[in-house]
């Protein structure tokens, strides 16, 4: 096995235990949510307030923003992902076989 072949298996490796890893997050998460619904929502418009004052945007389920300009933009696009990146990434299947 060369150094290149060695530093690709240990990236796929680190990949699927960083996977596992936000899956598991994302679940507890969830749980949490559903057994806490009033704790979990006061949170949420904490860190919304928070993110806001520090210039960052919150997608609605839309994808619209709050903001009180006309222009739409499109959420998938690099720069309105913003926190939401995260949350889509994890949900895209791995055809990669391992898990």
């Amino acid at each position: 096995m060369t150094d290149l072949d060695r530093r690709i298996a240990t990236a796929k490796r680190s990949a699927v235990i960083y996977r596992n890893y936000r899956r598991a997050r994302e679940r507890a998460l969830t749980r949490l949510s559903n057994h806490y619904p009033e704790t979990y929502k006061e949170l949420l418009e904490q860190e919304k307030i928070s993110d806001e004052q520090l210039g960052k945007k919150w997608l609605d389920i839309d994808g619209s923003t709050d903001a009180t300009d006309s222009v739409h933009t499109d959420p998938t696009s690099a720069s309105t992902r913003g926190s939401e990146e995260a949350s889509t990434s994890e949900n895209q299947s791995n055809d990669g076989g391992e898990a």
